[in-house]
């Protein structure tokens, strides 16, 4: 799995939040021209297709206000950005536009309702994609979907230490979900993690980097000081902001 780590990955794409918005035909682009692998994100749409976009509503970026799991496709396709000439892509899009020439790590996104939709497509249309391609999510049980309708594709768990507000109901119900999402990560048996750059140094993470051998992409590295700390603690970086 060396192409996972053998280039800087671009998050949601080489953009420059004016112009060049994230997760648009033209931040890959802008990507693949500086030689980076691409991070982007998928929203499921109304219809069932797998939608590059990391906002579950629209309203920060792209016009409108509702959420896109309620639009077909072909309306958010039509749905103008608040900047820039780009609209909406599929992932069967970004496949025709990257065409193999840069290695994809894609995240799903998560309602954690079960929903298996955007688990489905994105197989469907990775397993015709001949380039490299690794998909990761924060829900496991997505990837355990994943490991159990597609194996051969790459997939990745998405951390960060955990937030003290679910520790609010007590030591007990911090080990009773502990315990329940130690077990769907041993469903899901991660290949690789993607880690939030802050909270490096971590457990999790270096158990997976030296005793599993699992590579550690560090996110979302924005200056000098975070990229020193990847460099230390991850395999590579999924960085934003300025030139890898």
């Amino acid at each position: 799995m060396e192409w996972l780590t053998a280039r800087p990955v671009a998050h949601r794409g080489l953009h420059d939040g004016s112009n060049i918005i994230e997760n648009t035909a033209s931040a890959f682009t802008a990507a693949i021209a500086g030689r980076y692998g691409i991070e982007c994100d998928l929203q499921i749409s109304a219809d069932g297709e797998a939608m590059v976009h990391h906002d579950e509503a629209l309203g920060r970026l792209a016009e409108g206000s509702a959420r896109l799991d309620a639009v077909t496709a072909a309306e958010l396709k039509r749905s103008p950005f608040k900047a820039g000439t780009d609209r909406m892509i599929t992932l069967g899009d970004l496949c025709d536009l990257t065409a193999g020439r840069t290695p994809l790590i894609i995240e799903l996104k998560s309602h954690y309702d079960g929903d298996r939709r955007l688990v489905r497509r994105s197989t469907d249309v990775l397993s015709t994609y001949g380039g490299h391609a690794a998909v990761m999510s924060f829900d496991p049980v997505q990837m355990a979907m994943l490991c159990e309708i597609a194996p051969g594709i790459v997939r990745g768990i998405v951390a960060e230490r955990a937030d003290q507000r679910y520790r609010q109901h007590g030591c007990f119900g911090a080990v009773r979900r502990g315990a329940a999402y130690c077990e769907r990560l041993w469903r899901m048996r991660p290949q690789f993690v993607a880690y939030a750059v802050n909270d490096l140094p971590a457990i999790m993470p270096t158990i997976a980097r030296n005793v599993f051998k699992c590579p550690v992409l560090a996110w979302t590295v924005r200056n000098p000081l975070q990229r020193e700390k990847a460099r230390r603690y991850a395999d590579q970086i999924i960085f934003e902001g300025f030139q890898a």
